[in-house]
């Protein structure tokens, strides 16, 4: 269990602080009018013509809001975006030249942080393992997430004493308790 727990806490430190890298590289090149979160979305964009719907679903801009950080990325330049014509509802967004330029920018920096690693003996092929064990947990994450069980009717709508919440994880006291 410490082990777990430890894994999250360390998933989620390393999030913020590589936010923190990329607002230091924004910082020292002085780009003001794109955050670190906007600059990682805008990354993963790349040369591809994407939904804000995909881009959302990844999920990988932790505690942002996507739609928000798109229209800021818009109205800096960064970003153009046209409804589908397939699907009005669908906005698809892709890179200005302002973009693309500022996309370069990123993966050089992306690049001299690679060649950093070799200096902080972090080997590819351990970067490699702790991604393979990144995409188990995930997968995990999906499977348990998918096995919490649905509250019984009764609870629904209403406060769950502490008694019952036990119940409800512990299936042996939900089975005693039913009969």
């Amino acid at each position: 269990m410490r082990h777990y727990l430890e894994c999250v806490s360390w998933i989620e430190r390393l999030h913020r602080l590589f936010l923190d890298v990329i607002k230091a590289e924004l910082d020292a090149i002085r780009v003001r009018d794109i955050n670190n979160v906007q600059s990682l979305i805008l990354y993963s964009i790349a040369g591809n013509e994407i939904s804000i719907g995909e881009l959302t679903q990844r999920g990988y801009f932790l505690g942002s809001n996507v739609s928000y950080n798109l229209k800021k990325m818009v109205e800096a330049g960064y970003l153009e975006q046209e409804r589908s014509t397939h699907d009005r509802r669908s906005v698809h967004v892709r890179l200005t030249k302002k973009g693309q330029t500022f996309w370069k920018i990123l993966d050089g920096i992306f690049k001299r942080h690679v060649e950093m690693l070799e200096e902080a003996e972090l080997q590819e092929s351990a970067l490699a393992t702790v991604s393979q064990n990144l995409k188990g947990l995930d997968q995990f994450w999906n499977m348990a997430r998918n096995r919490v069980p649905r509250p019984p009717e009764p609870l629904v709508g209403r406060p769950v004493t502490p008694e019952e919440a036990q119940t409800y994880f512990d299936p042996t006291r939900r089975s005693a308790s039913a009969h």
